[in-house]
């Protein structure tokens, strides 16, 4: 017993080791965390060091990396969300399967192989890898961009053809075995699946989560999130369908529950470092042997099929009105096999259909293919970008999630500190900027926001602006905020406005155009600057603090003033009315803070 439980913390330390050491490696050469991952396993697993010999059963354990990380998925699409996808998932998702399985079967067919055989390959390598994809666009910061939502319906739709697939490689097995539940049955139990899921979300999680959280031990709602995640993955598995499209459901329906964050909080440790081990396995399952006595058919296999799939991606992705670098994108992330053709190579191998000859050499070139596509995609971001010629010079809005009463235009150095002060007073204010790697890299810390050019009525109207309460617009482009804030006022006539002025004859367009509130951008800290002299200067604090309050007011009072007599064709030092307000108020304020030092002598 001790012997076989040192040999397991043996494995795992083992496992920790080489993805320690070699995602790291990696990612320093720019090769991307997922093939350090492969190499990794491919070195300690049974074709390479041989520290491993039993990859099967760590890929299904594994496995649930990936359906943790299409639950973190579906926290962030609401119900709603996946209607309005609709027709991306089942139209384009129908339509790039069709296509690129035409492909690849027709040149399976044009190879000698019997149709049987090139239908199983064009099932398995037509499908793409969930997990890949998943951690690319992870990695970028770019899941919630349309461009992204857009390949993940697609995933959606393929996870949905595991069912029918199957089905029909049972259909075309040569053993005819006879089965007591019939097609209709096998569809009819997948859909009571999904049918009990959906019951379940709706009427049982949100009351479970709430007399869990009164409990108030975090351990216990870890263990909740985890059941929920693995729950829904097992009643999916059991009704055939995919374990990952389980806990994709079971993420959706909870998507718009107060618990929303602390799940996603909870499982997020889980999905990473299973999602690791799952890269790790796949590396395992590379058999080098293969690859050696079948090397002509592999070695060719390979490139044919990565470019006739990311070829077919391309023209679908063109036929569906994307530009041409949203459809290079495309094509290069989405340009390997799946893990799912191991099910369906390995069923079609139990059922007669290929050998297992056929079969290790299809996994391999499936292999491959998840291998080479963190390499290929090193090599198009480094190459291909700089030379796309961009239809679209800006990526696509992110599409609005969630709408909050209060909306944030600006997460630069002056939009940050608004923001926070807000979330740590409890507030979740909806942000936007038009900065994407500045919004990519919020993501990463944690502080959700949109990429989006708020001056678009479209997009404002997705943030909610017509039911929200403030709007605080706080980027620097002078002309740019006097656009928001006379658009906002438009689509809301009743929205509070807080907007950040350049300076103070900024000030005067904004309230204009409707602004109720203008903050000039260094009134403040040139304020604390000149009281700070003051005190250096010798002058008492609390008499300093009384004449920058007196300061303070006096000058936002001539503002007001000035702003219903300022008339931006008049240049405002020949405005007489403003010059008028100006001197007067010069004279007020000093008159005061005169009397403010004198009474204290």
């Amino acid at each position: 017993m001790a012997a076989e439980g040192a040999n397991q913390l043996t494995a795992v330390v083992t496992l920790l080791t080489a993805a320690v050491i070699a995602v790291p490696l990696f990612k320093r050469l720019g090769l991307g965390s997922v093939l350090g991952y492969l190499v990794a396993g491919l070195a300690i697993g049974p074709f390479g060091l041989g520290l491993f010999s039993d990859s099967e059963s760590i890929i299904h354990i594994a496995e649930f990396g990936v359906v943790m990380f299409l639950f973190i998925i579906g926290l962030e699409m609401k119900p709603s969300h996946i209607w309005g996808l609709r027709k991306h998932i089942f139209c384009v998702g129908a339509f790039q399967i069709l296509i690129v399985g035409s492909a690849v079967v027709s040149l399976g067919i044009l190879a000698g192989f019997a149709w049987e055989v090139a239908f199983i390959a064009g099932a398995g390598f037509t499908l793409t890898s969930t997990a890949i994809v998943m951690q690319e666009l992870s990695d970028r910061g770019d899941m919630t961009s349309q461009r992204s939502q857009k390949i993940v319906s697609i995933l959606l739709f393929e996870d949905l053809m595991i069912v029918p697939l199957l089905a029909f490689v049972a259909f075309l097995s040569p053993y005819h075995i006879s089965s007591n539940e019939p097609v209709w049955m096998t569809l009819g139990i997948a859909g009571l699946s999904i049918a009990l899921l959906v019951v379940a979300g709706i009427w049982l999680l949100n009351p479970l989560f709430k007399i869990l959280a009164k409990a108030k031990t975090r351990e216990v709602m870890t263990a909740a999130a985890l059941l929920v995640v693995l729950g829904s993955a097992l009643l999916m598995e059991l009704g055939g369908l995919s374990m990952a499209m389980g806990a994709f459901l079971a993420g959706v329906l909870l998507s718009e529950s107060s618990f929303r964050h602390q799940l996603e909080a909870d499982v997020e440790p889980f999905r990473g470092l299973l999602l690791g081990l799952f890269f790790l396995s796949v590396g395992m399952s590379l058999d080098l042997s293969v690859v050696f006595d079948n090397w002509a058919l592999v070695l060719l296999g390979v490139p044919v099929f990565m470019f006739t799939k990311s070829f077919c991606v391309y023209i679908v992705a063109r036929l569906t009105k994307n530009n041409h670098a949203i459809a290079v994108d495309r094509a290069f992330i989405m340009c390997q096999g799946g893990e799912f053709g191991f099910v369906l190579f390995s069923t079609a191998s139990m059922q007669g259909l290929i050998d297992e000859n056929m079969q290790a050499s299809m996994t391999a070139i499936v292999v491959l293919s998840m291998a080479l596509t963190p390499l290929c995609l090193a090599a198009y971001k480094k190459y291909v970008i700089p030379r796309v010629a961009r239809v679209a010079t800006e990526p696509e809005a992110d599409h609005i999630d969630a709408q909050h009463p209060t909306i944030i235009i600006g997460l630069g150095r002056f939009g940050q500190i608004v923001n926070h002060l807000l979330m740590m007073t409890g507030y979740h204010p909806t942000v936007i900027d038009k900065n994407a790697a500045l919004v990519a890299g919020m993501k990463k810390r944690g502080i959700k926001s949109y990429y989006g050019d708020a001056s678009r009525p479209e997009l404002l109207r997705a943030a909610g602006i017509a039911d929200a309460e403030l709007l605080i617009v706080a980027i620097d482009d002078k002309k740019q905020a006097l656009q928001i804030v006379e658009l906002a006022r438009k689509l809301n006539p009743q929205l509070k406005i807080i907007a950040r002025a350049y300076d103070r004859l900024h000030v005067f367009d904004l309230y204009k155009v409707g602004a109720d509130i203008q903050v000039r951008e260094t009134f403040d800290s040139a304020l604390r600057t000149g009281k700070k002299a003051l005190e250096v200067m010798g002058m008492d604090k609390e008499v300093v603090d009384e004449v920058g309050r007196a300061y303070f007011y006096n000058d936002r009072h001539s503002v007001k003033l000035m702003a219903e007599v300022y008339n931006p064709n008049i240049d405002q030092f020949k405005n007489d009315a403003f010059l008028k307000i100006a001197l007067e108020n010069d004279q007020e304020a000093m008159l005061e803070i005169q009397q403010i030092i004198n009474k204290e002598h």
